[in-house]
């Protein structure tokens, strides 16, 4: 093989590799996500009564003219979650009410040491109280590890267990349970 040829050969490599590179990318932030929300595009919108976001992304897959997708978390006032599909792929923005994506993304949960997304922990509570308002996981977090006789905790997004943010403090460890809108995990 001549020069002329390796070089060409070199230069569609890389270029190759930089396309690939590109849309392993560009693919990246097309993922379903947590705490963002997709405004605009939207063409049909349906209540959600599992709460589950999920069943949105699953009913975006089943529609083809489905692109993208926005799951609002229930609200305060006792409405339920609403999932809203979407003929395009607006940008996604920062947003608590939402879980957004693109069509054939899936749902994607955000990993947090020492905290389980979309899981519950039922049963071995310690005692129970409702958030203030602005107050998350976090606290509900910290509240147990401020508490000798908390091991682990449970804590419920406003309307999921009432119109309020509810904190579970478990004194046992209980076996971690697939469901919506509820984060756990173990303190000690």
């Amino acid at each position: 093989m001549g020069k002329g040829r390796l070089s060409r050969a070199v230069k569609a490599s890389v270029v190759a590799c930089a396309t690939l590179l590109s849309l392993a990318v560009a693919s990246v932030s097309a993922r379903a996500q947590t705490a963002f929300d997709r405004p605009g595009g939207d063409y049909f919108n349906t209540p959600v009564t599992s709460g589950d976001p999920e069943d949105c992304a699953l009913l975006c897959e089943r529609d083809r003219r489905c692109r993208s997708w926005s799951f609002n978390y229930p609200d305060v006032e006792g409405g339920s979650a609403v999932c809203w599909l979407k003929n395009t792929v607006p940008a996604r923005v920062p947003g608590n009410c939402c879980i957004s994506g693109v069509r054939g993304a899936g749902v994607i949960e955000p990993r947090v040491e020492g905290v389980e997304t979309s899981i519950d922990r039922p049963g071995g509570d310690l005692r129970n109280f409702e958030l203030k308002d602005g107050e998350s996981v976090e606290a509900c977090k910290a509240a147990c590890t401020a508490d000798n006789k908390c091991r682990a905790f449970t804590y419920a997004r406003p309307g999921y267990t009432g119109r309020e943010a509810r904190c579970f403090l478990k004194k046992e460890i209980k076996p971690p349970r697939r469901k919506a809108g509820f984060t756990s995990g173990v303190v000690r």
